[in-house]
């Protein structure tokens, strides 16, 4: 999500409404998951997109939210960012090769609610650096995710992010943000990924459903956006990682309700 200045509007979900988003994450998940064995040296972002599309509309029996989104309409019906790709790469005839990192998103619309996750996949053999900074970067999400609890701030979440980031030397995009998820693909609030005071101010609540999604850069956090009006580049064209998860805020902490089965112990990777 492109950041803004406006955070008013945040909604508490029902006990229906987490119900529902609870689906929608499940499915988001379980795409990712299938994906998986598909990516590889040789293959194209297109045929990803196309293998991920029939499988939301045939399969899950549910909408890929992507497709047709925003101004200029999106294209496709998932995100590809490979390498030096920020975030909302567009699905192309680009061939994937060894050594290349690849960033997936995926939305899925399930009975007029979404799920939102992503993940890093290596293609082939991982390179050193490729391979570091997406453990990072997922390492930045969870430790984000750790400070979500009610009572807690956003701004706790900007803080841990950036400060992980910052140790190893790594900066954070500061032009995207999380977001909050519902019925709607975006709604408030804005989850930072860098402190902020404003962020301060925010205090959490129970049955509140935002992403986490750091965008972490090798080299410098500047970005330019292509022509295509969507895919955004790192302006020094060093790598960039990314990983996104759905959080519902219960009672007395979080409830990731994109996790996957390889993330069981995702705890121990800290």
């Amino acid at each position: 999500m492109a950041k803004t200045q406006r955070d008013q509007g945040i909604t508490i979900k029902t006990a229906d409404e987490i119900a529902k988003m609870r689906v929608a994450g499940k499915l988001a998940a379980e795409v990712l998951d299938m994906i998986g064995e598909y990516v590889k040296p040789g293959v194209t972002t297109d045929t990803l997109n196309q293998i991920c599309h029939d499988y939301i509309i045939n399969v899950q029996q549910a909408i890929p939210a992507p497709l047709g989104y925003g101004q200029p309409p999106f294209p496709k019906s998932i995100c590809t960012s490979v390498n030096h790709q920020i975030c909302h790469g567009i699905p192309s005839d680009k061939v994937l090769k060894n050594g290349d990192a690849l960033n997936i998103d995926i939305t899925v619309i399930k009975d007029g609610y979404h799920g939102d996750t992503s993940k890093m996949f290596h293609v082939g053999e991982p390179t050193i650096a490729g391979k570091r900074l997406s453990l990072i970067t997922q390492q930045c999400m969870y430790h984000g995710i750790l400070q979500v609890r009610p009572g807690a701030t956003l701004g706790d979440i900007g803080k841990a992010i950036q400060r992980h980031a910052h140790a190893h030397h790594y900066s954070v995009v500061e032009e995207f943000c999380g977001h909050g998820i519902g019925s709607k693909f975006h709604e408030a609030p804005q989850i930072l990924h860098y402190y902020s005071k404003d962020s301060d101010k925010i205090i959490i609540q129970a049955g509140m459903i935002f992403t986490i999604e750091p965008m972490i850069n090798q080299g410098k956090r500047h970005l330019k956006i292509l022509p295509d009006q969507w895919t955004a580049v790192t302006k020094d064209h060093k790598l960039s990682a990314q990983w996104e998860h759905t959080i519902l805020v219960t009672d007395d902490g979080f409830e990731i309700l994109t996790l996957r089965a390889e993330e069981a112990n995702w705890r121990e990777t800290l």
